[in-house]
C-alpha cells in the first residue's frame, strides 16, 4: 500500500504455466480423468453445500454457486476479505510457519536455515523491540532533520530502497521491453500515502472523511518523532500529497503499454527532464544505468516540478512520516498500532492486526527476503512431482484448445493468426518451483536486530540486481515464491508461471473430476495465457518484444470486442456510487472470458466426444461453470472493495464468477433465458478468444 511506484511492463495476474510447445497432447488425457480416490471437497471437487437453490443461476450466478456459504461466513476481525485464494493462503501460511518453527526449534542448522532462524526470533521478539520504540530508525530521522537543500531531498529519494521510505520518483531494474535479454532501468511517479489518487482528488463524503483521517493519522505518527504542531504540520503533507496525486496519471493511462514506452539514453536525461539532480539520485543505487524506461514522462516532470517549488520543510516532514509509517510493522507495537488503526481498520475495514506469526511469515515470504529459502524447503514437504506432471498435461491441452480457438476466429486474418499462433507455440510455461534457486551466500542476519536484518537484506537484493544490470537477463528467474497462491504472465519472457501452492484445491485436486479441473486451473491457465492476448499484452510478439504484430483492421476488430467488454465491466457497482473500472480492469476481464473459453474447449476435448457423466444430479457442463464460480467466491470489506474498485487491476471476485454470462455452454447448462438478470443477447456476449 505505501510503496513507491516502480512503473514496470510485468503483466502479471493470476495463474501460469510449464513447458514444451511442441509436447504431443492426444494421448495424455489421463492427467484429468476422474480418478476414485477422495476428494478434497465434495464428491466430485465441488462444495455443493455452498449453494443457494433459492437463487436463479440466470440472476446472479455468484449467490448461486456460493450464497448459502456468503450468507453465513463470518469474517474473522483480523480480515479484510476472505474466499477460496484466501483459504488457500491461511494453509499455505500454517505449512511455511511449521517449517520455520521447525527450524527454529533445531541446533546444527546449515546457512539458509540459520538465516530464517534468526529472522523469524528477531521479529517474534516483540519485548526487545518494544524497548527499542523509534530508536532503530533514528539514524534515518537524524538524516532526514539534516536535510538543507534539494540535493539533500533527492538523495534522501535515491536511497528509498534502503530506507523504506516513500518517493516521488522511484525505479526499478526491468527487462528491455525492445530487447528483453538486456535489463534497463524503468521510471515512474509514486509517493503516494493513499491507495489511489481518486482519494485525494474526489469530492464523495466517504473520501473527505478519509483525507481527515489521514490527516489526524499523520499527525500522531509525527509525534514519535518528537516534533509539534503535527496537526498543521499534516495538513500540509496532505496538501503536498494532493498536488502529487493531480500530476499522476489515472490508472487506466498507466497501464497503456504504447503511452509507457519512452525510452531514453542516460547523457540525455537532464536536458529531457531537467531540474533534478539525476547524477546525484543514482549514485545512491548502485546501477550504472546506461539506457532507462520513463513510463510516466509528464508525471515524472510534475513531480520535478513540486520537488524544487514546494517547502523543503514540509517535504522533510513528508519523508519523516513515511520513514515511520514505511517500517512501522518493525517497530514497536505502539507505533505498529498507530500505523494499523488507519491502513488496517479505516482504510481497510479490518478490526484486529493478524497474528504475529502470521505477520513474521509474510515478512520472510517474499523474493525480496527469505522466500526462496523457504520455498525450496515448502516444496519438498508439499509440492509432489506428480502434480507439476500433471499441471504440465494440463498446461497443453489449454495449449492445444486456445490453437484451434485460433484458427476459428472469424475477426481475424491469416497474416495475424500466424503471429497469434507463432506466440502461443513460444509459449513457455513454469510450474512450482525454480529450476535455479536463490543463492543467499553473503547474507548476514541477527537474531536480535529486526531492522538491521531488513536492511541487510534490501542491500543484499540491490547488490545482487546491480551486479547484474549489465549481463543478459536471467530467463530462470521467478517473480513469485512456491509458497505463494497466485499465478502471472510475464510479457518480456512470453512465460506462464504457476507456483506450487496453487496447485491445490479448489483450483486443482487430481482426484477431482475433470470438469472441475478444467473450470478452476483449467481456466486459471487459460487466463494467464489470455495476458498474453490481452489489450496490452498482446502488444508484444512471441519473443516478448513490444511491436505491433497485427494487422489495422484486426487490431480494430479486437480493439471493438475489448471496448464492448470494458463496457460490459462498467456498469457492476459493488458500492453505491462506485463502480468497477472496466478499461482498467481489461486485461483481467480478457483474461477471464478468455481463459474459460479456453478451459471449456479443452474439457470437451479431453471426453473425446463421450458424454460427460451426470454426478449428483449436475452434467459435466454444470460441474465446470459451477467450479469457476466457487474459485471466485469471497466476502470483503466495504472499505476492501472501494480499494480493490480504485487501486486494483482486477475485478471483485463477485463479478469475476459473473463471465459465464458471455458463454452460450452456460445459458444452455442452466436454463437462462431471457428476463434473468444476467442474460444477455447472443450478439450482446463477448467472445474474443
Amino acid at each position: 500500500m505505501k510503496r513507491t511506484v516502480i512503473a514496470t511492463a510485468l503483466a502479471a495476474v493470476f495463474l501460469a504455466g510449464c513447458s514444451g510447445p511442441e509436447n504431443k497432447v492426444e494421448e495424455k488425457q489421463s492427467a484429468i480423468v476422474q480418478t476414485t480416490n477422495k476428494v478434497e471437497l465434495g464428491t466430485f471437487g465441488v462444495d455443493l453445500t455452498a449453494r443457494d437453490e433459492n437463487v436463479k443461476p440466470g440472476d446472479d450466478f455468484f449467490m448461486y454457486a456460493s450464497g448459502t456459504w456468503y450468507k453465513n461466513y463470518e469474517m474473522p476481525a483480523d480480515k479484510t476479505r476472505f474466499g477460496a485464494f484466501t483459504s488457500l493462503a491461511e494453509r499455505s501460511e500454517k505449512q511455511v510457519n511449521a517449517i520455520i518453527e521447525d527450524i527454529v526449534s533445531r541446533d546444527n542448522l546449515n546457512a539458509e536455515e540459520q538465516l530464517i532462524a534468526d529472522f523469524y526470533n528477531a521479529f517474534m521478539d516483540i519485548e526487545a523491540l518494544n524497548k527499542l520504540r523509534i530508536t532503530p530508525i533514528q539514524g534515518l530521522l537524524d538524516e532526514i532533520k539534516a536535510i538543507d537543500n534539494t540535493d539533500g531531498l533527492t538523495k534522501a529519494f535515491g536511497q528509498s530502497w534502503l530506507t523504506g521510505v516513500n518517493s516521488p520518483i522511484g525505479g526499478g531494474m526491468w527487462f528491455n521491453r525492445l530487447d528483453p535479454n538486456k535489463y534497463e532501468m524503468s521510471m515512474g511517479a509514486g509517493g503516494l500515502g493513499l491507495p489511489d489518487r481518486s482519494y485525494y482528488l474526489e469530492e464523495a463524503e466517504r473520501f473527505e472523511k478519509t483525507r481527515a483521517e489521514y490527516v489526524g493519522h499523520i499527525a500522531s505518527m509525527l509525534k514519535f518523532a518528537g516534533l509539534e504542531n503535527t496537526t498543521e504540520r499534516a495538513q500540509a503533507i496532505l496538501a503536498l500529497e494532493t498536488k502529487m496525486a493531480e500530476g499522476h496519471w489515472p490508472r487506466e493511462k498507466r497501464r497503456n503499454r504504447d503511452l509507457t514506452l519512452n525510452q531514453i539514453k542516460r547523457e540525455d536525461l537532464a536536458k529531457e527532464y531537467p531540474g533534478f539532480n539525476w547524477d546525484l539520485y543514482f549514485e545512491q543505487t548502485g546501477y550504472k544505468v546506461p539506457q532507462l524506461n520513463m513510463s510516466q514522462p509528464e508525471p515524472i516532470k510534475a513531480m520535478i516540478d513540486l520537488v524544487n517549488k514546494e517547502d523543503l520543510a514540509v517535504w522533510k516532514d513528508y519523508l519523516t512520516f513515511h520513514g515511520i509509517s514505511g517500517n512501522a510493522s518493525l517497530l514497536s507495537e505502539d507505533i505498529f498500532n498507530t500505523n494499523f488503526e488507519f491502513y488496517g481498520k479505516h482504510l481497510s475495514g479490518q478490526q484486529e492486526p493478524r497474528p504475529r506469526w502470521k505477520r513474521a511469515v509474510s515478512q520472510m515470504s517474499g523474493t525480496q527476503s527469505l522466500g526462496f529459502a523457504i520455498g525450496k524447503v515448502y516444496v519438498n514437504k508439499h509440492f509432489p512431482e506428480s502434480s507439476k506432471e500433471q499441471m504440465s498435461e494440463l498446461v497443453e491441452n489449454l495449449r492445444k484448445a486456445l490453437g484451434e480457438r485460433i484458427e476459428g476466429l472469424d475477426w481475424m486474418g491469416e497474416e495475424t493468426k500466424v503471429n497469434a499462433q507463432a506466440k502461443l507455440a513460444a509459449f513457455v510455461p513454469k510450474i512450482g518451483y525454480p529450476d535455479v534457486w536463490q543463492s543467499f551466500d553473503g547474507l548476514a542476519l541477527k537474531n536480535n536486530d529486526l531492522m538491521g536484518n531488513v536492511k541487510n537484506l534490501r542491500q543484499f537484493f540491490r547488490d545482487d540486481s546491480v551486479s547484474k544490470e549489465l549481463e543478459k537477463t536471467d530467463r530462470n528467474r521467478w517473480g513469485m515464491t512456491p509458497q505463494r497462491v497466485n499465478a502471472y504472465y510475464n510479457s518480456s519472457f512470453n512465460e506462464i508461471v504457476f507456483p506450487a501452492a496453487i496447485l491445490q484445491p479448489p483450483f486443482f485436486d487430481p482426484n477431482a473430476d475433470a470438469a472441475v479441473n478444467y473450470g478452476g486451473i483449467g481456466a486459471v491457465i487459460g487466463h494467464e495465457m489470455g495476458h498474453g492476448f490481452d489489450d496490452q499484452g498482446s502488444k508484444s510478439d512471441a519473443e516478448g518484444i513490444q511491436r505491433n504484430w497485427w494487422t489495422d483492421s484486426d487490431r480494430a476488430a479486437f480493439e471493438a470486442k475489448a471496448d464492448k467488454l470494458a463496457a460490459q465491466y462498467s456498469q457492476y457497482e459493488p458500492i453505491e456510487g462506485n463502480f468497477v473500472n472496466g478499461r482498467n480492469s481489461l486485461g483481467e476481464n480478457i483474461g477471464d472470458v478468455g481463459g474459460l473459453a479456453m478451459a471449456y474447449h479443452a474439457y470437451k476435448l479431453s471426453l473425446n466426444g463421450k458424454e460427460a457423466p451426470v454426478i449428483d444430479g449436475l452434467t459435466g457442463d454444470q460441474r465446470f461453470f459451477l467450479a469457476w464460480a466457487q474459485v471466485w467466491k469471497e466476502k470483503r470489506t466495504e472499505q476492501s472493495m472501494l480499494n480493490q474498485l480504485r487501486a486494483g487491476t482486477h475485478a471483485p471476485g463477485r463479478f469475476r464468477a459473473l463471465t459465464p454470462r458471455n458463454h452460450d455452454a452456460w445459458y444452455k447448462a442452466f436454463d437462462v433465458k431471457p428476463g434473468d438478470k444476467l442474460y444477455l443477447k447472443p450478439e450482446d456476449r463477448v467472445r474474443i478468444w
